[in-house]
């Protein structure tokens, strides 16, 4: 039988609480990028969802203390590269893991760009290339809701996934409905 905690009520919840209910929230990785000025930077994130269709549109949250912040911010644009099994050490170098930062996070894969001028990666399973159309500061991070310029996609590869602190794939293996 599946025991449910308490449930905690709004005035006790705590940042440390809210980080461990969301870390069961699987999300795909993706990498955001932008450059400004000649400088390229970027960071890793798994808030990433569609907002409209027509126009096509998505949202993104970034942490207005991360190191890439600024460059995204000046740049007016940016790019969402969505991670492929494959791409786990990418996803950690722009995590900051291994203490990479600024221009040393690029140095692993090759990148290009479309037509923002942020930087896509090749190989990405998926690139959406974002104008900046609106920036709304929400507590610690901002909301960017970026106007799709570009995409370029891959279906032949498994999506990298985050959930709990540990990567993992999906890919077409996965049995739908199984144990429904």
């Amino acid at each position: 039988m599946n025991q449910q905690a308490s449930p905690i009520a709004a005035r006790d919840i705590h940042a440390d609480a809210f980080k461990a209910v969301m870390r069961n929230v699987a999300g795909a990785v993706s990498v955001i990028t932008a450059s400004h000025d000649r400088r390229r930077a970027g960071l890793t994130a798994t808030s990433l969802t569609a907002l409209s269709a027509d126009p096509p549109t998505v949202i993104v949250c970034v942490n207005r203390n991360a190191s890439a912040w600024p460059t995204i911010e000046a740049a007016g644009h940016f790019a969402i590269n969505v991670l492929a099994a494959r791409h786990q050490s990418i996803a950690d170098r722009f995590a900051g893991r291994g203490g990479f930062k600024g221009e040393a996070r690029f140095e692993e894969g090759d990148w290009a760009r479309l037509a923002t001028g942020a930087p896509t990666l090749d190989g990405a399973l998926a690139v959406l290339d974002c104008e900046t159309e609106e920036a709304i500061e929400r507590h610690s991070h901002t909301i960017l809701i970026g106007r799709i310029k570009a995409i370029r996609h891959a279906q032949d590869e498994g999506a990298l996934l985050y959930w709990r602190g540990l990567y993992g794939k999906l890919d077409e293996s996965l049995q739908y409905g199984a144990g429904i």
